[in-house]
């Protein structure tokens, strides 16, 4: 297993190791852990586990006055900067193996595929530094890297992101 077999599990099932949206926090803890920072704020709740970011409210239909999932999503770009061991949650390090600084999506294009998804660029949501595209049936974004210098600054730094580095993931 690896980063880019997490991602595309990520991307097609809409869940990490069986936490997804509508979860609570108690299920989210129970699939990555209790090492995690909450930000509180607006009557909602975030979630940051380094790789994995959940978003909860208390106001989502069918769970009245409980804290539920509303969306999550994988922060991929974090892998290449922090390279601190809890960036990648350890349960997700025991399912997966170690995690490379980078996912490119030629890979995690063919892991979708080969699952049986399709993935169609989104264009209302891609811009000129950042290529947005949906998974069929999941409705998972990713995020590539178009243009790692979008504002011309300089050389591109050969440690940084390239054009098409996976950025992130989301699920709402």
């Amino acid at each position: 297993m690896s980063a880019t077999n997490f991602c595309a599990h990520v991307a097609v099932g809409g869940e990490v190791l069986g936490a997804g949206l509508g979860g609570s926090p108690e299920s989210w803890e129970a699939a990555l852990g209790p090492a995690y920072l909450d930000v509180p704020g607006g009557g909602m709740l975030r979630r940051d586990y380094g790789l994995v970011e959940i978003n909860f409210s208390p106001d989502l239909p069918g769970h009245p006055g409980q804290m539920s999932c509303f969306g999550f999503g994988v922060s991929i770009q974090r892998l290449l900067y922090d390279r601190s061991p809890n960036t990648v949650p350890s349960t997700l390090s025991r399912e997966y193996g170690k995690f490379a600084p980078r996912v490119p999506f030629g890979e995690l294009r063919a892991a979708v595929l080969a699952l049986g998804r399709t993935i169609a660029l989104d264009t209302q949501n891609t811009s000129r530094d950042m290529d947005c595209y949906r998974v069929s049936a999941s409705g998972a974004r990713i995020h590539v890297v178009a243009d790692p210098d979008p504002y011309g600054s300089g050389e591109p730094d050969p440690s940084g992101h390239r054009r098409g580095d996976v950025w992130s993931i989301d699920v709402w």
